[in-house]
């Protein structure tokens, strides 16, 4: 049964260590747990982007929450670099795990599927393969000099997101955005801040049922109006730029960061 939490309790359940898979910036990222977590003190996080994050990965790194990332890119976009995340990475404060978009979503999916690996072919001749230990190059069982990489399955411990609405069973309805789905059935738990809770169960329609999640991989969701923000919710707020760039500016600097989290989030 998905629990029904505050925000601070659902900050809670991500323990320090935690491997926790995150969206990018477009799609629907937890930022008012984000702020709950680094409120309460997160150490030694495992981030998994999928595939890539911005404000939410910069403001974790800066804050000291995060020790390893697996990513595809961390940018503020438009806002320009993440400078937190730079300024760690050279400063040898965090580990760095190169990746692609398409193998993040490939270890995903194996872990959904239960299987211990997926093939793809895309990355090789990259520099990337021979960067990272973990990745396998064999030849085609079924064909004669073909080479395939293997991706070892990536089973996050957490995965995180915010999205527009629950219901009480703990079904979520995520629309479109099915990366939301593999990343809920590939995490050991799946914690959900939403604009709001509904009394009417999602699986009822055929309407809302088409976009829902099922509570079967919800392990607890929190109410969290307007948790997106500063960043956006597709179809219901836009991001609000201006605060962006006033976070990146500030970022560029540690007091300047430092005086960003005492006014935004501490």
């Amino acid at each position: 049964m998905t629990d029904v939490l505050s925000l601070d309790e659902l900050a809670a359940r991500i323990p320090d260590g935690s491997l926790v898979a995150v969206p990018p910036d477009h799609v629907g990222v937890a930022m008012a747990a984000t702020r709950a977590l680094i409120r309460r003190g997160a150490r030694g996080l495992r981030l998994l982007t999928v595939p890539t994050s911005g404000l939410q990965a910069d403001l974790l790194i800066g804050a000291g929450a995060v020790a390893e990332i697996e990513t595809a890119g961390v940018a503020l976009g438009e806002a320009g670099p993440a400078s937190r995340f730079a300024a760690a990475v050279t400063g040898g404060a965090l580990a760095v795990r190169d990746a692609t978009c398409p193998a993040i979503h490939a270890g995903l999916q194996a872990a959904e599927k239960g299987v211990p690996f997926l093939p793809l072919r895309g990355i090789l001749g990259s520099d990337l393969v021979g960067r990272r230990a973990d990745w396998r190059v064999i030849d085609n069982p079924y064909g004669n000099a073909d080479p395939i990489l293997l991706l070892p399955a990536l089973t996050p411990d957490v995965a995180l997101f915010h999205a527009v609405l629950a219901d009480r069973a703990g079904n979520i309805w995520i629309g479109r955005r099915r990366e939301l789905a593999t990343m809920a059935h590939a995490a050991r738990r799946t914690l959900v801040t939403v604009e709001r809770i509904q009394e009417e169960d999602l699986f009822a329609r055929e309407a809302s049922a088409a976009g829902a999640l099922s509570s079967l991989y919800v392990s607890a969701v929190a109410e969290a109006p307007r948790g997106a923000w500063p960043l956006g919710l597709a179809e219901h707020y836009p991001a609000d730029d201006a605060h962006l760039a006033a976070y990146a500016a500030a970022a560029r600097s540690e007091p300047g960061f430092r005086d960003y989290l005492a006014r935004h989030v501490l």
